[in-house]
């Protein structure tokens, strides 16, 4: 995606997909690493402060597009929701 898209969704690994596929396809969850996705931020490009900035440090051109195995997904967010710190029970 563009590095100026909103549309972005990424995990802690830096995975990303779209919005679309993140709410409709994927349940908020990384399909390689299990993490949650959330809006991506958006790299300045305006040098602001030091030269970071999308001039000296440009987006990666190379698109990796792997394709999700639903079923392996549909176990996988299955996983996630049992072991979602908000399922789990505090004891003292």
């Amino acid at each position: 995606m563009p590095p100026d898209s909103a549309q972005a969704r990424i995990c802690s690994f830096e995975c990303t997909f779209c919005s679309e596929c993140v709410e409709h396809v994927l349940g908020g969850v990384c399909p390689n690493c299990g993490g949650g996705l959330v809006p991506r931020p958006i790299r300045p490009a305006r040098d602001w402060k030091n030269g970071n900035y999308l001039g000296r440090h440009p987006a990666a051109t190379k698109l990796t597009c792997e394709p999700v195995d639903l079923a392996a997904h549909a176990r996988l967010l299955a996983q996630a929701a049992r072991n979602a710190p908000e399922a789990l029970e505090l004891t003292a």
